[in-house]
């Protein structure tokens, strides 16, 4: 009854954080691909490769369902996937969703026609390829009409993150916030669009200012994924055991989710 949980790196931890505390009697496989990380700046067909392997993985531990907690991979890869590659008794969900669905106060599962909405101004913080993309503005307008994204390529936040220096991370975090305010002046909401960026929100919140509501995803996902499985229990795969899985430096990998989380993480070769 295992459901798969992945990442390019070591984000997609606090989406797992959250999805497990939700779901406690549910065994999570968590897959990072720090070997190839970041994704942010790879081009789409480079991430849909590694995506579709890095997925083929946990379904091969026994995950008919996987979340891949990484924008980026939802942005450039995720369509194409759910289009030409996922098996029919398979399914793999994104991060976007659930999150728009907040911004916008729309019920899961609601598919009725765009509406107008309280938020209109919206600073979108995320990797290159995210921003590249488009992805959250095609979903938005799905959902939403009358609403202003400003998008802000982040460069260098992840890398610094997952080196684990987070003097130099806050650093480039203000100076992006910045860069957007410059941009768009008066955000009434802010988008972090990586799952890496919740290790850093109170630096986000502070250099927005008290003013703007600040979004993140981990918990978004778990109210999404209790949600979907509550309706789709079938999905729940034969997976028994809790794994974390990296194709980088178990080792190395292993002490950074550790500094991250402030508990005892052990990663094994993917």
């Amino acid at each position: 009854m295992a459901v798969g949980v992945f990442d390019s790196g070591l984000g997609g931890l606090t989406v797992l954080d959250a999805v497990a505390r939700r779901l406690p009697d549910v065994p999570f496989v968590y897959l990072g691909d720090n070997a190839h990380a970041p994704y942010g700046v790879r081009d789409a067909q480079d991430v849909y490769e590694l995506t579709t392997a890095a997925t083929q993985r946990l379904f091969d531990a026994g995950c008919d369902l996987v979340i891949l907690a990484c924008n980026t991979a939802s942005a450039a890869a995720l369509r194409r996937m759910q289009e030409s590659w996922i098996p029919r008794d398979k399914r793999v969900l994104g991060v976007f969703v659930p999150l728009i669905e907040a911004l916008t106060e729309r019920q899961w599962g609601d598919n009725s026609p765009p509406r107008e909405v309280t938020i209109k101004n919206v600073a979108l913080f995320a990797t290159p390829a995210t921003v590249r993309s488009r992805a959250f503005q095609r979903e938005l307008a799905f959902r939403a009409i009358g609403v202003d994204v400003e998008a802000q390529a982040c460069g260098g936040v992840v890398d610094a993150i997952e080196e684990g220096d987070l003097i130099l991370a806050e650093a480039l975090v203000r100076s992006h916030v910045d860069a957007l305010l410059r941009k768009m002046p008066e955000p009434q909401a802010a988008i972090l669009g990586c799952t890496h960026y919740p290790l850093l929100q109170d630096v986000f919140q502070a250099a927005l200012g008290p003013q703007v509501t600040v979004f993140s995803q981990a918990d978004l996902v778990a109210e999404s994924l209790a949600d979907y499985l509550g309706r789709h229990p079938e999905m729940l795969g034969t997976g028994q055991e809790r794994a974390f899985l990296t194709t980088g430096d178990a080792r190395r990998v292993s002490d950074r989710a550790t500094q991250f989380l402030h508990r005892q993480i052990t990663f094994q070769s993917a």
